[in-house]
């Protein structure tokens, strides 16, 4: 059972990796390894009383990080129906190379942060598609997207699924992440954004635009309303949590129903076709619930390696491998599942992360300690190394067709430089702070 739950979970992770070969799309993948595992744990011999209740608590804590991620993308998918992302991005006119590459990338490191890097992502490119015609180049800034996306996901705790799951889960506070991680996310989009600085050559043509995109319901007035209780309410949620000390689910449920109150009296005076087109019950049918059920599924997967033992057996051998009472330990530690996780998706290394050490007070695992920080910041900017490490990437790859060598080729150097670049300043930092 033991050994077989381990090769029923690499056989799913292969089936998500070649999604694209496979023609088989990695929610139903992912679903069906969660379901089978726990099926091989309990039919392997578990008591089913037991199983059943670790079961349900896992349930729970997935539950809360679902509903979490599924009120973040309905006001994010409202705030885009309201075209409310045009009021900022419509003023960015430059057509350098540099200089556009350099605000898009500071504008998608901070866009990230206050939303999350899948979303960001997904309008940073819509965005780029409007600026840049040449393909290559348009393929070129989507890559940097994707660095900034998740650099500037990793010090929010709600820019990036895997910091998010963090929080949710006491590992890490809203105060000490940001304070901490901060200057190492700049450091991982800075050191590409210097390079580039000096070797990016060419000009940007612009794609010459439709002269009339048609008669919109939107007036600019609903578009700033829109961006600002979008963003406000996402904003809301941590203060809510500080306050409340609810689950952060509960925060971003609120904030959702204020803005669905709000569109609806805005739009209230308006005909029924123009209401439908961009009330959130239309709007919530664009959510991308595959994504959703893709995290249930390799969550559920991870938790059933959890229950059965094969993640603190895992982490023992990181930790005979490496001492992890260390510091030097808990950087190559961390290190190592930053790098996998360009490899694998970094949702289930940290879920496994989350499984395999305990927060034990005085050591590097203690709750807002050294490893909860680091890993934060590894498993979140690591995963831009290769295109299929991040949902960002995930992303830009599909919408721009971006193939996997190509991006290997132009685009990993610069994810790796990154990504030692913040690991050196986090070191740093640390030093500096603890001595």
């Amino acid at each position: 059972m033991y050994t077989l739950m381990i090769a029923l979970f690499v056989l799913g992770y292969a089936a998500i990796a070649f999604e694209h070969s496979l023609k088989i799309d990695k929610a139903a993948s992912a679903l069906i390894t969660g379901v089978v595992l726990w099926s091989v744990y309990i039919l392997g011999g578990a008591d089913l009383h037991t199983a059943e209740h670790h079961l349900l608590e896992h349930v729970s804590e997935i539950a809360s990080i679902l509903f979490f991620l599924l009120g973040a993308m309905t006001i994010v998918e409202v705030v885009d129906a309201h075209q409310g992302f045009s009021v900022i991005t419509d003023r960015i006119r430059t057509t350098k190379p540099v200089a556009l590459l350099w605000t898009l990338a500071w504008f998608t490191f901070f866009l990230s942060s206050v939303l999350d890097n899948l979303t960001t992502a997904i309008v940073m490119v819509s965005l780029v598609r409007k600026l840049v015609n040449d393909q290559q180049m348009r393929w070129f800034f989507g890559g940097i997207i994707v660095i900034a996306a998740n650099a500037g996901g990793a010090w929010s705790p709600i820019g990036d699924v895997t910091t998010t799951m963090l929080w949710i889960g006491g590992y890490v506070s809203t105060g000490n992440l940001m304070t901490y991680i901060f200057l190492p996310s700049v450091a991982a989009l800075l050191a590409p954004l210097m390079y580039l600085s000096f070797t990016l050559k060419g000009s940007i043509e612009r794609p010459e635009l439709p002269s009339s995109e048609g008669q919109s319901p939107i007036t600019p007035r609903e578009k700033t309303l829109a961006l600002v209780f979008g963003v406000g309410g996402l904003l809301f949620v941590p203060v809510f949590k500080t306050v409340t000390h609810l689950p952060p689910f509960m925060g971003m449920m609120l904030s959702l129903g204020v803005l669905w109150v709000a569109t609806d009296l805005m739009h209230r005076g308006k005909d029924n076709a123009a209401r439908s087109q961009v009330g959130i019950l239309s709007v919530i049918r664009k959510i991308d619930t595959p994504s959703v059920l893709f995290f249930l599924g390799i969550l559920l997967a991870v938790a059933s390696l959890q229950t059965a033992g094969q993640l603190k057996d895992l982490a023992s051998g990181l930790d005979s491998a490496f001492d992890t009472t260390t510091q030097m330990g808990v950087y190559l530690v961390g290190g190592i599942i930053g790098v996998l996780s360009a490899i694998i998706d970094n949702v289930p290394l940290v879920a496994a992360a989350m499984g395999m050490y305990d927060m034990v007070p005085g050591t590097y695992f203690a709750q807002d300690d050294f490893f909860w920080k680091y890993l934060a910041f590894t498993a979140g900017t690591g995963g831009s190394i290769l295109i299929i490490g991040s949902a960002a990437g995930v992303a830009v790859m599909g919408l721009e067709k971006i193939p996997f060598g190509w991006y290997l080729k132009k685009i990993s150097f610069l994810a790796l430089l990154g990504y030692l670049a913040g690991i050196a300043v986090y070191a740093v930092q640390r030093w500096i702070i603890f001595g």
